[in-house]
């Protein structure tokens, strides 16, 4: 059975395609993150580029979540077949070391929901549908050749795989915006014996703390097939996305669903203890199951 492994690179961009030569930021270009109290060798000699992509994407320490929203429509026609609604909880790891990995560990669930109504759609055509929903993803940044590069793992059991990042995350300034963009091509096999190939887009807009309400925001695209239970066939998904501090800021529906559903995604893995055990479980959608 083939499923969507919606945002398999966990809103981070594991690789991306060529692009023109990237932008140096200036430490003093920066402001677009919080203040932050991290005294650890490998945060102090980190250069600016990577602190700001880190402490955008996954915080400082304490749990943010990045709330998603958008729709799946039918290829060619533009048609929308379904709604999307979901979000992550992500948290940061720096290591004591100078030249450590940090590690990123997150969690995330999306939601298909009816084209007019908005509501999370559980039944379609006879089909159960149920949430795509990663119990975890971790992965490590590592700064090389003016670049950020993340590797991906995930899976549990005999499917744990690490997705080598093969590129990295380029990076550009547009006034006082910060541009990370990829474009990640997959195709890799399925437990099923099928292939699955997708396009994804990423686009993560880090503008200058208080210089808009939402200084965090992220568009996401994708080109691949829908699940069986959909039909089967080609769509576009389009999702936007802003980052959140707190539970207080969900929107009303996606918190309601969370709680009511999926409770366990309000808060990302606490350490990689918690990883490794999540590691002996049962596979979920997104991982191909």
């Amino acid at each position: 059975m083939r499923l969507i492994p919606l945002l398999i690179v966990a809103f981070i961009v594991l690789s991306c395609g060529s692009v023109n030569k990237t932008s140096t930021l200036k430490t003093a270009e920066v402001p677009t993150t919080k203040s932050t109290k991290n005294n650890k060798a490998s945060y102090k000699a980190a250069p600016e580029v990577l602190k700001v992509w880190v402490d955008g994407r996954a915080g400082t320490g304490e749990a943010v979540h990045w709330i998603a929203d958008g729709g799946v429509y039918e290829y060619p026609s533009g048609k929308k077949l379904f709604g999307m609604i979901g979000f992550d909880s992500s948290t940061s790891i720096w290591p004591d070391e100078k030249d450590g990995e940090i590690i990123h560990l997150t969690r995330k669930t999306f939601a298909y929901t009816d084209p007019i109504t908005g509501e999370v759609i559980k039944e379609y055509n006879g089909n159960k549908v149920e949430p795509i929903a990663y119990p975890y993803q971790m992965i490590t940044y590592r700064f090389e050749n003016d670049r950020i590069y993340g590797d991906v793992e995930q899976g549990v059991g005999d499917r744990i795989q690490t997705i080598k990042a093969e590129d990295g995350i380029p990076y550009r300034k547009l006034g006082s915006t910060y541009i990370y963009n990829a474009s990640v091509f997959l195709d890799f096999p399925l437990p099923s014996g099928g292939q699955y190939q997708a396009w994804e887009n990423y686009d993560f807009f880090f503008h200058p703390e208080g210089s808009v309400e939402e200084p965090h925001q992220m568009s996401w695209a994708r080109y691949g097939a829908l699940p069986k239970w959909a039909g089967d066939g080609r769509a576009i998904i389009h999702l936007h996305s802003w980052r959140v501090e707190s539970q207080d800021e969900f929107p009303e529906q996606i918190l309601t669903w969370a709680k009511a559903d999926k409770p366990k995604w309000l808060k990302p893995p606490a350490n990689v203890a918690e990883v490794r055990a999540l590691q002996k479980g049962e596979a979920g959608l997104g991982w191909g199951k």
